[in-house]
């Protein structure tokens, strides 16, 4: 259950309050809120005479829930904006890790003729084995920043666990958290401190209940501004390196209030279908994509084989915005 409190009630009050209830306690903006368990169904009596409005909710999905806000949030990066009544389907490009500044840069003019905004590179990688690239860390950060100075873009870049996560909040105007740390709650409760929007990955074995209660982790914290990105599950098949869980996409944008990012690159793994899952998605109206391209991909020091080289990225690129604008769309 979510409780408004009267404006009456000052934040001192709302946290012995929230203690007492066992209760979650943030300011929205404008008041005081207390998120309790879903269980609880009626507000209890002590909160009765200072609650201004109450909302009971089915489950633990409670902020990101359209039972509780019907309509989706909108979120400002930069010059970009998705979600609210944008009808915006926000491109977000670039190779998987930065791995020199020449390389990143250039991805970075294709993308700016392409009038791209959002320049995506990974600068600490998860990866599955502990003998490949890690990435460059805060050298890459640096070069990213570069890129944000001279071209303008918006920079979105992973956190990989909670020992740089004020290093990569400090740099990136969007803060990615990947699907390998998606479980990692002091990730998730330092993000919901920052006002700077998160782009949270779904686990590649989450189900969507458990993806949008990750998301919580954030809300609860303060932070509005969450961007759900489904990039595909594990499932029986081989064939494919993921499952991209469109069905998926279709609940969270039923079922939930926040903007909906696709990643083809990563379900696929191959860079053969990319084109075809991207056009599918952005059909769907989602907020956004996430593409990854790189100037040489046979020489990519991670995920080389699902990177487009910067041709087949401009040429996929060029059947998107016919897409989006016949479901009234716009990419951005």
């Amino acid at each position: 259950m979510i409780i408004h409190l009267k404006s009456s009630v000052s934040p001192q009050e709302a946290a012995r309050l929230a203690a007492d209830h066992q209760a979650i306690h943030f300011n929205d903006g404008s008041q005081e809120v207390l998120v309790l368990s879903a269980k609880i169904k009626e507000v209890p009596g002590t909160l009765q005479s200072l609650t201004e409005a109450d909302f009971p909710t089915d489950t633990d999905i409670q902020l990101a829930s359209k039972s509780y806000q019907s309509k989706l949030r909108e979120i400002t990066i930069g010059e970009v904006t998705i979600g609210g009544d944008t009808k915006n389907t926000m491109m977000i490009a670039g190779p998987c890790s930065v791995e020199s500044q020449e390389q990143v840069d250039e991805v970075a003019q294709v993308l700016k003729k392409l009038n791209v905004k959002t320049l995506r590179a990974g600068c600490f990688k998860p990866r599955t084995s502990p003998y490949t690239f890690q990435g460059l860390g805060e050298e890459g950060l640096k070069i990213l920043a570069d890129m944000h100075d001279k071209y303008g873009f918006n920079i979105i870049t992973e956190v990989k666990d909670s020992s740089h996560v004020d290093m990569v909040i400090e740099y990136a105007d969007i803060v990615q958290i990947g699907a390998k740390a998606m479980y990692d709650h002091s990730i998730g409760k330092r993000c919901g401190q920052t006002k700077k929007p998160i782009l949270l990955k779904r686990g590649f074995g989450t189900t969507l209940q458990e993806f949008v209660q990750a998301a919580e982790f954030i809300l609860s914290g303060g932070n509005p501004n969450v961007i759900l990105c489904e990039r595909g599950i594990r499932t029986f098949e081989t064939g494919t390196r993921f499952t991209l869980d469109l069905c998926g996409v279709a609940f969270m944008k039923e079922k939930t209030n926040l903007p909906i990012v696709v990643d083809p690159s990563h379900a696929m793994g191959y860079r053969y279908g990319v084109a075809d899952l991207t056009r599918a998605a952005i059909a769907m109206g989602v907020d956004g994509l996430l593409i990854e391209t790189h100037p040489n991909p046979a020489v990519a020091k991670s995920d080389a084989a699902q990177q487009l080289d910067l041709d087949e990225f401009q040429k996929m690129h060029s059947t998107l915005q016919p897409i989006a604008q016949a479901i009234g769309h716009t990419l951005i």
